[in-house]
C-alpha cells in the first residue's frame, strides 16, 4: 500500500479541521508543502473516498466531538451579513420601491411602465403592443424590469426571501458584478420564455431569476463543491416539486393566482446552464 496525493490546496487553506476528521476516522495521512501548495498524502486505497469526503465536509466533520473540543455545526460563512451583500441588499431594495409606486401590483398605469410589451388602458379592457413595436421604439428597458413587478405583499416576502437566500451566496463566491450579470441574464430569459410561451399580458416578479440562481447554485455546487453552495438539505427538491405542481395547473385551479410557468421554466434552464459552464470552469482552475 502506497500513499498518494489527494489534495494540492494553496498554502492559507485552513486544513485543520478536515485533518481532525481524518484522524477521528483513523485515516492515515501527511501534508507536504511543495511549490508553494500544501499537499494532502493518504493510501491509494482511500484515495477517491478522502476526495469525496473534502468535497462534503472541507471544514470537517460539524457534528464530531474531537479530543474535547467541538467542531463548529456549520462551515463559517461569509454571507450572512448586509455588509457582504450591498448588491443583493440594493436590488430587494429597488423591488420594494417599485412595489410602493405600483400600489402593491394594483396600480396599472405604473405598471405599464414596467411590464414586458406596453399597453393601452380603456374603461373595460388593455389593449397591448407586440413586442417589435416596444424593442423599435427603444424601450429595452422592458425586457428586464418586469422582474421588480410583484402583486400582493406574499408575492414580494417570498421572492424577496428566496432572492437573500441565494442572490447573496452567489455575490459572496462570484462577486457582485456576477450577480448583477445572472439576474439580468435570468430576467431576460425568463420574461422572453414568458412571452413566447405564456402569450401576452401582465407578469412579473423575481421568480424566473430565482429558479435561475437555484440552478445556477445547484449545478455549480455539484462540480465544484464550496460553501457559499451549499444549500440546506431538501431545498432543490422542494423548490422542483413546487415548479411541478404550479406547472400542473393546481395552484391556479384553487384560485391562488395565475402562475408564469414558462418564466420558472426557462430561469431554471439557463440558471443550469450557467452553473454547469461555471463549476466546469472553477472545477478546472
Amino acid at each position: 500500500m502506497s500513499a498518494v496525493a489527494v489534495l494540492r490546496l494553496p498554502l492559507e487553506t485552513d486544513l485543520s479541521g478536515f485533518l481532525a476528521l481524518l484522524k477521528r476516522m483513523g485515516v492515515p495521512c501527511r501534508v507536504s508543502e511543495e511549490s508553494g501548495q500544501q499537499v494532502l498524502w493518504v493510501p491509494d486505497t482511500l484515495a477517491a473516498q478522502v476526495r469525496e469526503l473534502y468535497a462534503r465536509f472541507p471544514q470537517g466533520d460539524p457534528d464530531a466531538p474531537i479530543e474535547g473540543e467541538v467542531v463548529s455545526a456549520t462551515p463559517v460563512r461569509r454571507f450572512g451579513s448586509l455588509r457582504e451583500a450591498p448588491f443583493t441588499a440594493l436590488m430587494l431594495l429597488l423591488t420594494l420601491v417599485v412595489f410602493a409606486i405600483t400600489w402593491g401590483g394594483e396600480n396599472l398605469e405604473t405598471i405599464r411602465w414596467l411590464s414586458f410589451a406596453d399597453y393601452g388602458i380603456t374603461e373595460e379592457y388593455l389593449y397591448f403592443a407586440d413586442l417589435g413595436h416596444t424593442l423599435d421604439s427603444g424601450q429595452w428597458w422592458r425586457l428586464f424590469t418586469p422582474m421588480l413587478v410583484h402583486f400582493g405583499w406574499l408575492h414580494l416576502a417570498m421572492n424577496s426571501l428566496w432572492y437573500w437566500e441565494l442572490g447573496r451566496r452567489v455575490e459572496a463566491h462570484q462577486g457582485r458584478f456576477a450577480l448583477l450579470g445572472f439576474t439580468l441574464l435570468f430576467a431576460l430569459v425568463s420574461n422572453l420564455a414568458q412571452y413566447v410561451f405564456g402569450g401576452v399580458g401582465i407578469f412579473g416578479g423575481l421568480s424566473g431569476v430565482l429558479y435561475g440562481l437555484l440552478g445556477h447554485c445547484w449545478l455549480y455546487q455539484k462540480l465544484a463543491p464550496n460553501p457559499a453552495y451549499r444549500l440546506p438539505p431538501g431545498v432543490v427538491g422542494l423548490m422542483l416539486v413546487w415548479l411541478l405542481v404550479c406547472l400542473s395547473g393546481l395552484v391556479t385551479a384553487l384560485g391562488l393566482g395565475a402562475i408564469a410557468n414558462a418564466a420558472h421554466v426557462g430561469g431554471l434552464l439557463i440558471g443550469c446552464a450557467t452553473g454547469v459552464l461555471g463549476g466546469w470552469l472553477a472545477r478546472r482552475r
